[in-house]
């Protein structure tokens, strides 16, 4: 399947394939399950910097009967590294207690040379409601995906890359899998037909040529005319994939000089820590070494046939030991993780129980105030009882005051009329004194 989805002119553009690959390397031949199917897809993403989201989900696809999509955070997931993970996409509709497993690894091409692509590849992992997305949180330090000298973004395009197989199989997908996966043991019928082009062009010659994918029903490639056109990133990786192959194969014979030199990029290669030898990306650049080692003129040097022998069961011992330096890398990759989310549980509950505290601190004020004031309500009930009893003694003996006032107000008038009668008497006979 393969989907190139044209957004406007400030959004990403997505080229997008998945293919289906045999494993062939030895934990093929011992895995239960016989089908040994690797899914790699490909997830071209061209104007990469204008990514405005934190998280950017690939389109979903299918892996023995599930879905999956790749995560990716363009600027870190809280690190200062471009984040990749697998992520199960109908995790949301999925019934309680559901669980899946997957092995899978990823790649962020380098364009330019493949050799030093970046790579990283789990064992089997199970997936699950809590946990429904893995991978790598620290995969590409920015630093280097930004590099303009480095060909991770090329043009603004990113080249990314996902082996995600369902087989329980450990070791199933490594690095050098990954880094092969155009080779003769890998590649597809586009290779094929870059194949076929070539040896066309070198036997005839007529105009530029186009090669298309073949559909299921056309059993071979398809080769059309068509106009000179600039050849695609796609073209011009299958084409060096191609003669890759085809110098691979050839009997080429190396000095004693060139021996010297891949020597000194092993002994180079084998003063580094197997930590840090796996991530450097070095054990591809070292093929060459291997096959100058295996193949120059013996009778100038002092170099055995039992040494060259020996140089060849080094290569593929360290073709193991970087698949062990991988999976122990994710062993300690998962441990950081695990502890990360420990710490940032731990630093969740010590705040928890301060606040806890001091919740604690304020109910027993307020607790101590409503005490207060429930006494004080108490307090004003007892002394407006009192008063309105005081009130209604008062009111019944204002009523028999009220009489006595009434009385003592005709009294008054009557002291006064009597009063005035003497006060006229008195006023009559002072003029007969």
């Amino acid at each position: 399947m393969e989907v190139n989805s044209k957004c406007g002119s400030n959004l990403p553009k997505v080229i997008w394939k998945v293919e289906v690959l045999k494993a062939v390397d030895d934990a093929k031949s011992q895995s239960k399950d016989d089908s040994g199917e690797i899914s790699k897809v490909t997830w071209r993403i061209q104007n990469f910097s204008r990514i405005k989201d934190q998280k950017f989900y690939s389109e979903n696809f299918v892996v023995d009967g599930n879905k999956w999509r790749i995560l990716i955070f363009p600027k870190g997931n809280n690190v200062d590294h471009l984040s990749i993970y697998l992520d199960v996409a109908d995790s949301a509709t999925l019934p309680s207690g559901w669980s899946r497993f997957a092995q899978f690894g990823f790649a962020v091409v380098d364009q330019i040379d493949r050799t030093k692509s970046i790579t990283k590849v789990t064992s089997v992992h199970e997936f699950h409601r809590t946990e429904s997305d893995w991978g790598f949180t620290s995969f590409l330090a920015l630093s280097e995906l930004e590099d303009p000298k480095r060909g991770y973004l090329l043009n603004d395009a990113c080249l990314v890359e996902a082996y995600i197989s369902t087989d329980r199989t450990e070791g199933l997908i490594s690095r050098q899998l990954i880094l092969e996966t155009d080779s003769d043991k890998h590649k597809t019928k586009e290779a094929d037909c870059v194949k076929a082009a070539i040896d066309n062009q070198k036997t005839v010659k007529t105009k530029p040529v186009e090669i298309t994918t073949p559909s299921p029903t056309q059993p071979s490639c398809q080769i059309v005319a068509f106009e000179p056109a600039e050849p695609t990133e796609e073209d011009i990786k299958t084409f060096f994939t191609s003669l890759e192959s085809e110098l691979s194969s050839s009997d080429t014979v190396f000095s004693k000089e060139e021996a010297k030199e891949a020597l000194a990029k092993l002994e180079e290669a084998l003063n580094m820590t197997p930590t840090n030898f796996y991530d450097s990306g070095k054990f591809s650049s070292l093929e060459k070494t291997f096959k100058i080692l295996a193949t120059f003129d013996c009778s100038s040097t002092t170099l055995t046939i039992e040494q060259k022998n020996e140089l060849s069961v080094m290569e593929e011992s360290l073709k193991k030991l970087a698949n062990r330096t991988a999976k122990a890398v994710e062993d300690k990759s998962r441990l950081t993780e695990k502890e990360s989310i420990k710490l940032k549980i731990t630093r969740n509950l010590d705040h928890n129980l301060i606040r806890y505290k001091e919740v604690e601190s304020e109910v027993k004020q307020v607790e101590q105030k409503l005490a207060a004031l429930l006494a004080e309500r108490k307090g004003i009930f007892r002394s407006s009882k009192e008063m309105k009893m005081e009130l209604e003694a008062v009111g019944k003996e204002c009523a028999e005051f009220e009489a006595n006032a009434k009385a003592a107000e005709e009294e008054e008038r009557t002291i006064e009329t009597e009063w005035g009668r003497m006060k006229d008497f008195i006023s009559s006979i002072k003029g007969n004194i």
